[in-house]
């Protein structure tokens, strides 16, 4: 038996062929709910159509959105016109939309709405009930899955920034049937395990995928718990339910564990800066007291007895010899004019003129007589010569 054997570029051509044959895959209107919605900066919209049993992938580009009235959200209804065509290259099919008109909210973002609204009627969300992350923990509790990037960003950022902190993980189901009990019964499990802080989140992805944290039982088990809870759901445009309720919203599980989880080596950096202030300080206050207390104990010195004795005596002894200089000075002055005076003297000796032949000459009363005209004829008269007195009586005066 012979076989055709077809490439599979053949059989994606083959099957991309019968659906351009199909008139009504050319033109088509399908009824759904938007999710999984990204708006891509090339101006093309890709998104995922869906209902209760079923989704598909569609897209429309950017040359058709002129007569797109509205930005298309999660949970829209909306009916698509346009064409199911095959991508060759990947062998799927998918919905290229041509038309888009809203047709009201979807249930899933009603149901999200509703349950909102009457959880923060009940003040679950207010401010108040917000317990303080702690600054610096032991240990970190996680409710996600146990594998997946959530909860590897998870660990990859607690150990860079703090490798002594251990994360006890409890693997639940974060999607699908039955993920919201498996939630519940990892915060309950953890918190009865005495964590330090607990995050409970997954990655991203549509409204359905992360419908189990929009569920009033995890709603109300993270509002329960004693433990503080960051909320960690998906990517930073996703909100959930339990994103309100907790203590403390993350907007992706990297930035939960930033938040959970201090940066050690950032402390360490602080208390050198820190030491080296205290160092700083104590040096500082060390010089000043030094410098206080050498001033001080040359106070002391000053003012202490044995000092001013020592000071008044070396005064006394300064003035002592001051004294000394003084008497030697004026004795030696003394001298000096007591040596003039005695040569003055001297000269003026009447001894030494009796000497030189010369005589002192008094009346009887031994008053000096220094002048004839006051000797009368007849006056007694004393003559003092050095060898004795004569005396002689004034016979004739001559003036």
């Amino acid at each position: 038996m012979i076989r055709n054997i077809y490439s599979v570029t053949q059989v994606n051509g083959y099957i991309k062929n019968m659906f351009s044959q199909d008139f009504m895959m050319k033109h088509i209107c399908v009824k759904g709910e938007i999710s999984n919605c990204k708006y891509h900066s090339s101006g093309h919209i890709y998104f995922t159509l869906k209902d209760e049993k079923a989704a598909i992938s569609g897209v429309m580009f950017a040359g058709a959105r002129t007569g797109l009235q509205f930005r298309m959200q999660e949970g829209d209804k909306v009916v698509v016109t346009g064409s199911i065509e095959v991508y060759e290259r990947d062998g799927r099919y998918q919905l290229y939309a041509r038309e888009i008109k809203k047709d009201g909210a979807g249930d899933l973002y009603l149901r999200f709405q509703a349950l909102k609204k009457e959880l923060e009627e009940m003040g679950m969300f207010a401010p108040e009930y917000k317990k303080p992350i702690p600054r610096y923990i032991k240990t970190l509790g996680v409710v996600t899955a146990a594998t997946g990037a959530a909860v590897q960003d998870i660990r990859n950022i607690a150990g860079r920034r703090n490798p002594y902190v251990q994360i006890i993980l409890y693997p639940a189901q974060v999607q699908g049937e039955g993920a919201a009990i498996s939630i519940v019964n990892g915060i309950r499990a953890l918190e009865q395990y005495g964590v330090d802080v607990m995050i409970v989140g997954r990655g991203g992805g549509s409204i359905e995928d992360l419908w189990a944290f929009n569920e009033e039982i995890v709603a109300r088990a993270i509002f329960d718990c004693e433990v503080p809870v960051i909320s960690a759901v998906g990517h930073e445009t996703d909100f959930t339910i339990a994103d309100y309720v907790a203590d403390m919203r993350a907007p992706t599980p990297s930035a939960g564990a930033e938040l959970a989880v201090y940066d050690i080596f950032e402390l360490q950096r602080g208390m050198e800066g820190l030491r080296q202030g205290l160092n700083y300080g104590m040096e500082f206050k060390w010089n000043l007291a030094l410098n206080r207390y050498q001033f001080l104990m040359h106070s002391l010195q000053k003012k202490s007895p044995m000092a001013l004795l020592n000071g008044k005596k070396q005064y006394s002894m300064q003035l002592e010899n001051q004294l000394e200089q003084i008497i030697k000075q004026r004795i030696s002055d003394s001298r000096y004019r007591l040596g003039v005076l005695a040569g003055k003297m001297d000269g003026l000796s009447p001894a030494k003129k009796l000497n030189q032949g010369l005589a002192f000459v008094t009346d009887t009363k031994d008053k000096r007589v220094s002048q004839a005209s006051s000797v009368k004829n007849g006056d007694v008269l004393k003559l003092r010569f050095a060898d004795g007195i004569v005396k002689a009586r004034a016979e004739q005066v001559y003036l």
